[in-house]
């Protein structure tokens, strides 16, 4: 809620998405709740864009740690209509912000996000599937990345392995790497004096989002 409010003070319209946590409960397949959650989340926005006065072409996602690898999952598998959407509106956000996101569920992951969403058994493909930067093409929307150099449990090469396949790509990235700052620091990092969202707010206005 934080965050919303920052971006409610530069004038920007907030959305917080309370998506689905991974369950065999209430789930068929438990891997796809949370992404058909915000795939839902782009297409409502995207939808009543102009019945609540919001640029349809400037609607962002953002996410942190596991958030952030659903946002970055998004952002890659948005054409997986895993929703109902006849209108055949776009679910491709137009930019994303990961703050220290989990990105890769090869040898880098966070373990526990790999149980959580796929299960003390998941299969080569599923793994695949969800280390995002495998999908990374040149229609990948542009993304803001952050994250610390001591991060222990969501390690930064995560970042560095997205924000790398955007390069190859020539995806529109910027990635600001922090000495210090562990993992969950949330908008502010303590060892810094450094301000992220200024940052970020000087990356969306040189891109014309704001």
């Amino acid at each position: 809620m934080n965050v919303a409010k920052k971006f409610n003070e530069i004038g920007i319209t907030a959305f917080v998405l309370k998506y689905r946590l991974p369950s065999d409960l209430i789930m068929a397949d438990k891997s796809m709740g949370p992404l058909q959650d915000a795939l839902q989340a782009i297409y409502l926005v995207r939808k009543n864009a102009k019945a609540w006065g919001i640029s349809p072409d400037k609607i962002g996602v953002m996410g942190f740690s596991a958030g952030g690898h659903l946002a970055a999952s998004l952002s890659v598998h948005y054409n997986d209509m895993k929703v109902q959407n006849q209108e055949q509106i776009s679910l491709r956000p137009d930019f994303s912000i990961l703050i220290y996101p989990v990105i890769s569920f090869g040898s880098v992951t966070h373990s526990g996000s790999v149980k959580n969403l796929l299960g003390d058994e998941p299969t080569e493909s599923q793994k695949r599937y969800f280390s995002t930067q495998n999908y990374i093409n040149a229609e990948t929307p542009p993304a803001f990345l952050v994250h610390a150099n001591d991060d222990a449990t969501v390690q930064v090469k995560n970042s560095i392995l997205y924000n790398e396949a955007l390069t190859k790509f020539k995806v529109p990235a910027e990635m600001h790497i922090y000495q210090a700052g562990g993992h969950g620091f949330g908008l502010h990092n303590p060892t810094t004096k450094d301000d992220w969202f200024e940052r970020l707010k000087n990356w969306m206005n040189a891109n014309k989002w704001l």
